[in-house]
């Protein structure tokens, strides 16, 4: 790497006759010089010349920089900047620096990216947090309301408290960390840990567009998280929940222990979905929040989850008596079978608030939340020895290893087999140490 004659800082390169990349780098060789035109350095000299404040800028050439020494001689209250321009997507982008030595360093790195086919526009980079924030949400017109909600609360509320305002091209990884670091300090660690995977994604969209050369969002220190205590729900704890329900929520309760679905799924079944004959319920439908919180309907959460589940026969049953009781029938196809005391579709909060919360607080189980039906159910069928690829999709998970990390548990009697199991493969028997004691004293 070199400054030529007219101060353009170029890297010549010589290739054997059958070089790979020739021909790729040949597409960026200036038209009238057979050099790679990278980055241009400019000497800019202010200063006071009488009562005057005038500014002149030098080529980088030798010419230039004896000139720019000269001129220096001839003012006072003088000032160097170093501009280096780069011309990117046919218009030329400046940076100015205080030194030469940074302005060098700069160029070089031109170079290189120009090289590794990286080169970045810094105009890109010159957009806040806040206004990539907006872009990003934008972005995407698959994501879901509730998942959208979620996103813009930890946006507003932890990110852009702290970082909104800063160019996304100046927030490197110490102010990431420091960010972590003060949410750790008021916030759960799971919620800490949410607030940053949203600017993690955020960091990895300015990536991608361009608008940075790596992400910030590395390394970083984030709070421990302490697994939570789930609840594994048997069969008497259900039909106490289920009693001290009224007649139309209790269908709900097997449908997530039976089934294994989510509220949200439970939630958007409709009549048509049901097949009484056939003995299934097809997932494909739930109900999610918009932002301002207002039930909408949306598909299911992945494409695994949209899938068909057989039906026990006592829970056929519980199904088609609910079904008479609210006087429906198979023309009400996209009538939901579950709904609010107004009609209208389900909110968890309010349902969780007047039916689940009372109800479980009736059966003495304080702790139980919707979801660990689900779990209990997937517990179940892994100790009933169900194949996982049934299990799975009963689930509507994706991926197996999903199945077994997070849903399935283990239960005391199946520990206690395991280990009756263990204890007689790869240990004596155990000795009735009454009998050897009387034979001691015999």
């Amino acid at each position: 790497m070199r400054d030529n004659s007219n101060g353009v800082r170029v890297l010549v390169l010589t290739f054997g006759r059958n070089c790979a990349v020739k021909s790729q780098v040949a597409r960026l060789l200036h038209p009238r010089r057979s050099v790679l035109v990278v980055a241009q350095i400019v000497y800019r000299v202010s200063g006071r010349d009488g009562d005057r404040r005038v500014t002149k800028t030098f080529r980088n050439t030798d010419e230039g920089r004896q000139a720019a020494a000269a001129y220096r001689r001839r003012l006072s209250d003088v000032s160097n900047r170093y501009d280096v321009r780069t011309r990117i997507g046919g218009r030329v982008a400046t940076r100015t620096f205080a030194s030469k030595k940074e302005a060098d360093a700069y160029a070089s790195t031109i170079e290189v990216d120009r090289l590794r086919g990286v080169m970045l526009d810094p105009a890109r980079g010159r957009v806040t947090v806040r206004e990539l924030g907006a872009e990003w949400m934008a972005s995407n017109p698959a994501k879901r309301d509730d998942t959208r909600a979620t996103d813009e609360y930890h946006l507003n509320t932890h990110v852009f408290s702290q970082l909104g305002d800063r160019r996304i091209d100046s927030v490197i990884q110490t102010d990431v960390q420091s960010l972590v670091n003060h949410l750790s300090l008021r916030l759960a660690p799971r919620t800490v840990r949410r607030a940053y995977g949203v600017l993690r994604s955020l960091c990895a969209y300015a990536e991608m567009t361009d608008r940075i050369g790596r992400s910030p969002c590395r390394n970083v220190k984030l709070p421990p998280v302490q697994p939570l205590e789930r609840s594994m729900p048997m069969p008497d704890d259900l039909a106490r929940i289920v009693e001290a329900m009224d007649d139309r929520n209790r269908p709900m309760v097997y449908l997530g222990a039976v089934l294994g679905l989510r509220f949200s799924e439970v939630a958007a079944l409709r009549v048509g979905r049901i097949d009484l004959v056939n003995g299934s319920v097809f997932v494909n439908e739930t109900i999610t929040r918009d932002a301002q919180g207002r039930p909408v309907s949306a598909g299911p959460k992945s494409a695994a989850s949209r899938r068909t589940i057989a039906l026990p026969p006592a829970l056929r049953d519980m199904l088609a008596t609910h079904l008479l009781r609210r006087g429906l029938s198979s023309d009400d196809s996209e009538a939901l079978l579950f709904v609010s005391p107004e009609g209208g579709p389900l909110r968890y909060s309010n349902w969780r608030n007047r039916v689940w919360v009372p109800a479980r607080e009736a059966a003495e189980l304080p702790k139980l939340g919707f979801h660990d039906l689900r779990r209990a159910m997937a517990t179940a069928l892994v100790q009933d020895r169900t194949d996982l690829k049934t299990t799975q999709t009963r689930m509507g998970h994706s991926d197996p290893r999903l199945t077994l990390a997070l849903y399935a548990q283990a239960v005391s009697e199946a520990d206690q087999a395991a280990a009756d199991s263990l204890g007689s493969r790869f240990m004596p028997p155990a000795r009735d140490e009454r009998a050897i004691d009387a034979g001691a004293e015999k």
